[in-house]
């Protein structure tokens, strides 16, 4: 079976890991990474055979490059390249937010996906081919109060990937994606009570992967959302 290839950043929980769920049962291969070794270990068990799972540090220049150049000596391009990975701060006024927690988390949600990219995107141009997706969210094209970092961060997401749009060749395509509100951990963190009354994961998950793969070079520079008939507010 030849097999499409799936770059998937934050796979081991929420959102990356019912999108895995989806992928793999459609037949594709999915070649995910995240922070937690055992959540790794368990996705190696549960998915083996031509699925590639590692733990690595989107926010490490040093481990995403090679972690990169090792799925691409293996696979060779991914047919789509999922930016996923994020986490969101305590909810505070900005001016209540530790340095630190700020810059952990546009390292993670922002330069993650820029050294991604950096990682995979010379071999999917030298190609011409593939999709680059890069997960924003309601509050990248919105705001609420304290969540100003998040915000932000996905306010840049939005940027980034406009102009990534408008920098590859023809045949490729930069979208960036609001997923909707979704009952994941992190709107669980901000926003509980509101949380529980959302889609589940694995519900978003069934239409979501669907949206992802039907993204092809004529959706360059789109910005597109995902809805389940929930309010659109944030995540």
């Amino acid at each position: 079976m030849n097999r499409r290839t799936i770059v998937l950043t934050g796979c081991t929980r929420g959102l990356g890991r019912s999108l895995l769920a989806e992928f793999a049962a459609g037949g594709d291969r999915v070649v995910g990474c995240g922070r937690s070794t055992s959540a790794i270990a368990s996705l190696r068990t549960e998915y083996p055979g031509e699925h590639r799972f590692d733990s690595v540090d989107v926010s490490d220049a040093d481990q995403v490059a090679h972690w990169a150049k090792s799925v691409l000596e293996q696979f060779g391009p991914p047919a789509w390249l999922i930016n996923n990975a994020a986490v969101i701060n305590r909810t505070q006024p900005l001016w209540q937010i530790d340095p630190a927690e700020f810059s952990r988390l546009m390292n993670i949600n922002v330069t993650g996906s820029f050294l991604v990219a950096r990682g995979f995107l010379p071999a999917m141009v030298e190609q011409k081919r593939g999709v680059i997706v890069n997960f924003s969210s309601g509050w990248g094209r919105s705001v609420d109060p304290d969540v100003a970092p998040y915000c932000a961060s996905k306010w840049a997401i939005e940027g980034m990937t406009l102009a990534l749009a408008k920098e590859l060749p023809e045949g490729m395509a930069a979208v960036s994606l609001n997923p909707g509100v979704i009952d994941t951990d992190m709107l669980r963190s901000c926003m509980e009570e509101y949380a529980k009354t959302c889609h589940k994961p694995a519900d978003w998950a069934r239409v979501a992967a669907k949206t992802i793969l039907s993204f092809s070079a004529k959706d360059n520079g789109m910005q597109h959302a995902i809805s389940l008939g929930s309010t659109q507010r944030g995540e």
